[in-house]
């Protein structure tokens, strides 16, 4: 292998695939290293007896069919030219509250979202209709900024897009209740708020808004054969285009001379000579432990990512069932259970993970792909949020016990809410923890989203502030925690811009 490159890019989950492939296409000579064996970081999967699970909740919205939109499932499937088998999501999602006796399935297309509220919460609908009305906005402000390491266009936006520039510092509580929201109606449309992982009264109504209208609108995709699907079509083209993938291979510091980088070191103490580099891991990580010398991180690094709070982890129950959905009576695809809609009680609960106010997202994967399991089987996946703090008390003594009493609470949870049998069917059963995903992709912590995406440090000021936060001369960051916050179209789009911004650079554009 070559010890020189014009690009390094460290990490190979789908911001990094990504990063990599654009600056290949750009003429680019690049290394992407990789600590795994397999591309996708939790863009994976894994199999367990007959049965092949999926990681990670990863549907994306798809909004190919609108041709003004930027949205991820067209830069995919046009754009990169990738040969991926997406399937449709049947509805929007299962919603059931049990304290409060609801029970309603929410569909995709925003008329018909907006009648199904009606129907649960007669006289809704203006209300409703104002509301998503102004997620359209914003999101349509969000495609005219999308793109490609230009300068903002802030004077058209504003022109454009006033209630964009209005609502930017504001968070979801301020809206709804600006715009009068019955309480009801908003317990039918929150449940999204855990793929965020912030409670109302401190999310970015910004991104909440592009979630919420990106979904609804256009409806959802799943890749046919798992994330890893994605990932794999990713690793192809980079071959093809003759880019090296190096796996097995950590890097252990980033070299950096008089604030500029100047290359890697990997374990193995092979150093490896760029001038540019895109990180898919996070800010916090790389500043901390991956810059050699240390002297030359700046402290306003440092202040930046101490100020930053690091969202949830993850704790999954994987389930392979032996009887069909038909037989189980499971006809969504996605559902989600809880008590209730208090999203600040239900965010203060991912710090105890013995908490009785559990909100469980969870996934029937037949019913949006009846062949990903063996004729007359299921595959269930049930996923709660959980910072990772909430695992620090717990001993190595206790651990496998911990993990086994959670997921039978949750199996029993979800047995309760949708009148089903499922301990019974059981045939395989993996259950992950923050600890699961810290040790098989590396992120930091275990920690699964980015950081926390309040107001001040939504989608809007990350942009803002990238050039005043290039601490160190050639490194990007993509991924999860950069600045599109965290999902796997966000951080497929992360790796794009970073790619356009680093090869901008060093072509000399401004």
């Amino acid at each position: 292998m070559s010890n020189k490159f014009d690009v390094i890019v460290i990490g190979s989950g789908l911001g990094g695939l990504c990063a990599a492939l654009e600056c290949l296409r750009a003429g680019k000579k690049v290394l992407l290293v990789e600590q795994h064996n397999l591309p996708g970081g939790f863009a994976s999967s894994f199999t367990r007896g007959r049965f092949e699970f999926e990681p990670s909740l990863h549907e994306l919205p798809n909004t190919r069919a609108e041709s003004t939109t930027s949205g991820v499932v067209r830069y995919l499937m046009e754009d990169a030219e990738l040969r991926i088998d997406f399937l449709s999501i049947p509805e929007a999602y299962r919603l059931i509250l049990t304290d409060q006796k609801l029970d309603a399935c929410l569909p995709f297309g925003v008329e018909d979202f907006i009648k199904t509220i009606e129907k649960e919460v007669p006289g809704s609908t203006p209300a409703v209709t104002n509301f998503m009305n102004l997620c359209k906005e914003v999101q349509n402000a969000f495609n005219a900024l999308e793109g490609s390491g230009k300068r903002v266009p802030i004077i058209q936006t504003i022109k454009k897009h006033t209630n964009f520039i209005r609502t930017g510092s504001a968070t979801v509580e301020q809206v709804a209740n600006a715009l009068n929201m019955p309480k009801k109606a908003l317990d039918m449309i929150y449940p999204y708020w855990c793929y965020l992982g912030v409670p109302a009264s401190r999310m970015s109504f910004s991104i909440w808004a592009a979630l919420l209208d990106t979904y609804i609108s256009a409806g959802a995709l799943i890749p046919k054969l798992r994330s890893h699907e994605i990932a794999c079509a990713f690793l192809e083209k980079i071959y093809a285009l003759d880019g090296t993938v190096q796996f097995n291979s950590k890097v252990t510091s980033i070299q950096v001379h008089e604030g500029q980088v100047t290359g890697v070191t990997l374990a193995n103490g092979e150093t490896i000579e760029s001038t540019q580099v895109i990180s898919n891991t996070s800010p916090t990580n790389l500043f901390t432990n991956l810059i050699s010398p240390k002297k030359d991180v700046p402290r306003e690094a440092y202040a930046n990512i101490n100020t930053r709070k690091h969202g949830l982890s993850l704790f999954v129950v994987y389930l392979g069932l032996n009887a069909s959905k038909e037989e189980l009576g499971l006809n969504e695809y996605s559902y989600f259970i809880s008590p209730h809609m208090d999203t600040e009680r239900l965010y203060a609960s991912t710090y105890d993970i013995d908490t009785d106010e559990i909100m469980q997202a969870s996934i029937c994967l037949n019913a949006a792909n009846p062949d990903c399991s063996p004729e007359g089987t299921t595959i269930l996946s049930i996923t709660v949020g959980f910072h990772t703090e909430a695992w620090e008390k717990i001993s190595a003594k206790d651990y496998f016990k911990t993990k086994d009493r959670i997921a039978k609470k949750l199996i029993q949870q979800f047995e309760e809410a949708t009148n089903t049998e499922i301990f019974k069917h059981i045939e395989e059963i993996e259950i992950a923890t923050p600890e699961t995903f810290a040790r098989y992709t590396g992120a930091y912590n275990g920690i699964v989203y980015g950081y926390e995406p309040e107001p001040w440090d939504g989608i809007v000021p990350r942009v803002l502030a990238q050039d005043k936060e290039n601490y160190i001369k050639g490194i990007q960051f993509c991924g999860g925690f950069s600045y599109r916050c965290h999902g796997y179209g966000s951080s497929v789009m992360s790796g794009k811009a970073a790619a356009e911004r680093t090869c901008a650079k060093m072509d000399g554009a401004s």
